[in-house]
């Protein structure tokens, strides 16, 4: 096993002239983010802390997931600092907009060996949390090396992850072995795990953390304000976190609904910040009267397409909805969270690929809180029945809050794992 974690170091080393190309790259898309990307070769400086601990969600979706566990930490441990990481600069700001400066946030250091020993010794953890899928296997042998307790929780693993993950099985297999506990989101999830290498005993079950992020009541508020603003009796539908691929799927959709119902409104919410600009071009070229977060704030009764141009503020959009299409499911991206609108009663669309949400997903179309649909040329048929059909909207939305509702509990599970780590 040695020889290939060798290798895997070295094919790091001879990455990282393509590393600082990428970090250049995005310096230049993400304005500041050029200033802090010493950070991912683990030049900081110091906090000062010392028992900390770490949470790592690599981007937004797994921020939001962490979001109720962060907060069961802070309040479970008033006197632990803790240290949240990210990878992408958007995960960064979601961060500061949840916790401000009550945190201390750093970008995750590449997984090379000199970068890793100077983060590790400036955040001194006394417990590691990753969440979700990110396995580093120098980052993991580090851990191990200088008995950190390591923790994967609300973990997930694709089909296709694990397949990515087959030609460096042994090395993959190795870092597992550094992993004090798995705790993953379903009984698919944990087998997979094993199979990738978790030793059986330190897999276990606790449910999905996303369940039990907390609904603001301030996003109902905000909901019902817009609703009152164009007419309640207006049809919405929104398209969330969608990707290249989709956007114009979604406004063929739209199209179809406008000529049976003229006064529709599409709340458009484009995943990708770097894309916000392109997409909103793409809406006005096609001819829609249209309106922007960043311009008009909310939108008008004339607007027919709404670009919600903006982070972590879907879910007052979602609140003001009548049905909500999730998006990375008409590209093989694997689909994104289908709870929040789910968490707000409103039926969801999904299409055909839905591998990164798979038992969620399934689960909401099986108890009828969710419509999948086969392709993106049939989501303005089915958009377009939908809202004309308030009673099985109605039906669907309960349906949709009944799933979200009977799943919860996982921070609570995944606190006592950790109470029990740390005692440990």
């Amino acid at each position: 096993m040695l020889p290939l974690r060798y290798l895997y170091t070295l094919l790091m080393y001879l990455a990282t002239p393509v590393i600082v190309l990428r970090l250049l790259t995005r310096g230049i898309r993400y304005g500041s983010y050029h200033q802090r990307w010493p950070e991912r070769f683990g030049l900081f400086p110091a906090p000062g802390l010392n028992g900390s601990l770490w949470v790592h969600a690599v981007s937004v979706g797994e921020v939001n997931a962490a979001e109720p566990l962060i907060k069961a930490l802070r309040l479970a441990y008033p006197h632990a600092p803790l240290v949240i990481t990210t990878v992408t600069p958007t995960g960064s700001e979601r961060v500061r907009q949840l916790f401000g400066d009550s945190v201390f946030h750093v970008y995750l250091p590449y997984d090379l060996p000199f970068a890793v020993r100077r983060f590790l010794l400036r955040v001194r953890p006394r417990l590691a949390v990753i969440v979700e899928t990110e396995i580093w296997p120098n980052l993991y042998f580090a851990c191990r090396r200088r008995g950190i307790p390591l923790m994967i929780v609300n973990a997930r693993l694709s089909e296709r992850s694990m397949r990515g993950y087959r030609p460096a099985r042994g090395l993959v297999r190795a870092a597992l072995r550094c992993v004090s506990l798995v705790a993953a989101q379903s009984r698919t999830d944990a087998a997979r795990y094993r199979v990738l290498g978790a030793p059986a005993e330190r897999v276990v079950v606790s449910g999905n953390l996303k369940f039990d992020m907390p609904v603001p009541a301030q996003a109902k508020v905000d909901g019902e304000a817009m609703r009152d603003r164009w007419g309640r009796l207006r049809p919405v539908w929104m398209a969330a976190s969608t990707h290249e691929g989709e956007e114009l799927a979604v406004l063929e959709a739209h199209l179809e609904v406008l000529q049976r119902l003229p006064d529709a409104l599409l709340l458009l919410a484009p995943r990708h910040p770097d894309r916000f600009r392109l997409v909103e071009h793409l809406v006005r070229n096609l001819g829609f009267t249209a309106g922007t977060r960043s311009a008009d704030r909310v939108p008008a009764a004339a607007h027919q397409v709404f670009v919600i141009d903006a982070m972590g503020e879907l879910m007052p959009f979602f609140a003001a909805s009548d049905l909500a299409f999730v998006g990375g499911s008409l590209v093989p991206i694997g689909g994104h969270n289908v709870l929040e609108p789910a968490s707000l009663s409103r039926p969801v669309l999904v299409g055909p690929h839905t591998f990164n949400f798979d038992d969620i997903t399934q689960t909401l179309v099986r108890e009828g809180g969710a419509v999948r649909i086969e392709s993106g040329d049939r989501l303005g048929a089915a958009v377009q029945q939908l809202l004309r059909d308030a009673p099985t909207l109605g039906q669907m939305g309960r349906c949709a809050h009944d799933v979200f509702a009977s799943e919860q509990g996982a921070v609570q599970r995944v606190m006592t794992l950790v109470d029990r780590m740390l005692q440990e």
